[in-house]
């Protein structure tokens, strides 16, 4: 971790596309502004991890309405089986 001290009006650049800059400090509180391209999505952590928990719960629901569709069809055929 890269770990810098910048005053305000400060800013960090991140390769060409990616500025951060201090826009205000006021006790314990950082106002940032960021300069990204567009198809760039910039979210606060506690969102983004909000959005990749919402992902992985519709993965997991998906995965388990599969399952029960391949066991529901397993137990037809094996009825079927037998009443041949």
């Amino acid at each position: 971790m890269l770990i810098l001290s910048r005053k305000t009006g400060q800013s960090i650049s991140i390769g060409k596309d990616i500025t951060i800059k201090i826009l205000h400090i006021e006790g314990e509180r950082v106002q940032l502004g960021i300069s990204a391209p567009k198809d760039m999505k910039v979210l606060r952590t506690e969102l983004y991890e909000e959005i990749s928990g919402e992902n992985r719960y519709a993965v997991d629901i998906t995965k388990n309405e599969i399952l029960e569709k391949y066991l529901i069809s397993m137990q037809r055929n094996k009825k079927e089986y037998r009443n041949v």
